[in-house]
């Protein structure tokens, strides 16, 4: 396994995360989602793919993408929603509530996490007293880029559950802290919310990836594969040299054919293929959140030159760099 791909991924796609809603269940109690595509301009405005997450800090509770089976979620359990479908959280399977899309941009520039009080299938503003038989649940939002090249979003299932693990326990303090510290507006909360979600986030994928048994297919399952690992890294710690697939099957002991085949079942792109698109990738970081000229940008993503680079990356992105660092820097 080759974590430190993922940190490379998530670095260069801008992962970043908010707390929305801090909610309590009694009873007979549901909650239902939008797709995150229609209330992503209300919620993470800036990231061009929203992902829902929801941990279950005390209680117990379902959880589950529409049309499909829902998964148990006792304390400790984090669930996510990683391709954004709309879904509900209730107090057992098959029940559903009115999804109230309006009421994210009602919400928009109100404090968070908003606090909520579910009873019987009706919502309240603001907390309640609850008993010992309340389930109570953070839920928020992460969003990261999707273009140039976003390799894990796409390898991530639907429903990502990862129950409560000996050692986790300080995953929901986590959550904990994020709700005492929105409460609280010190200075500061704002950023502290936002890290603490990745860290749950980074997490997650770690503990996700320690699940996949070997020879997983997709990309997640790649990084376990003993070969297309180690070129995956070999790629990620220096796209800018001039690999071939003979390079890369030296390098970790099989043959071109070998590498090259293994590769593209696993993966879906061959290495060169993948050299490319990650390139880009790094190239439009570059642009978005450096200074560095075009040209400097060509040499430091392996290109020969600047006509190079802004063809590769017209034909991949649909702008010529130029364009695209004046759209991403709006």
């Amino acid at each position: 396994m080759n974590p430190d791909i993922v940190s490379d991924v998530l670095r260069r796609v801008r992962l970043r995360g908010s707390l929305y809603f801090h909610v309590r269940g009694s009873r007979d109690w549901a909650a239902e989602a939008p797709p995150s595509r229609d209330i992503a301009a209300a919620v993470m405005p800036a990231a061009e793919h929203v992902m829902e997450f929801h941990m279950v800090l005390s209680g117990a509770c379902w959880a589950g993408a529409l049309g499909a089976e829902p998964v148990h979620l006792a304390t400790g359990d984090l669930v996510i929603f990683a391709q954004g479908d709309p879904h509900v959280v209730s107090s057992r399977p098959g029940m559903r509530a009115q999804p109230h899309v309006q009421g994210y941009f009602e919400r928009q520039h109100q404090a968070r996490p908003f606090s909520l009080h579910l009873d019987a299938c009706e919502i309240h503003a603001g907390d309640a007293p609850g008993d010992a038989g309340d389930t109570t649940l953070v839920c928020g939002f992460l969003g990261c880029d999707l273009r140039p090249f976003n390799p894990l979003i796409a390898a991530l299932p639907h429903t990502l559950h990862l129950p409560a693990a000996t050692g986790q326990g300080w995953a929901a303090e986590c959550m904990r802290q994020a709700v005492q510290e929105s409460n609280a507006s010190r200075p500061g909360s704002g950023a502290m919310i936002e890290r603490l979600s990745e860290m749950l986030f980074i997490d997650a994928m770690r503990r996700y990836l320690g699940t996949l048994p070997d020879g997983s297919p997709g990309w997640l399952g790649a990084l376990r594969d003993r070969f297309v690992g180690r070129a995956l890294a070999l790629l990620h710690e220096s796209p800018e040299a001039p690999w071939t697939v003979d390079e890369l099957g030296r390098c970790v002991g099989l043959s071109r054919s070998s590498l090259h085949e293994r590769f593209a079942a696993m993966v879906g792109d061959t290495p060169m293929q993948y050299l490319a698109r990650w390139r880009i990738q790094v190239g439009a970081a570059l642009l978005r959140d450096s200074a560095c000229t075009v040209a400097d940008v060509a040499l430091q993503t392996g290109y020969e030159s600047e006509a190079a680079f802004g063809r590769a990356f017209k034909r991949l992105v649909g702008q010529t760099p130029a364009a695209w660092r004046r759209s991403a820097r709006g």
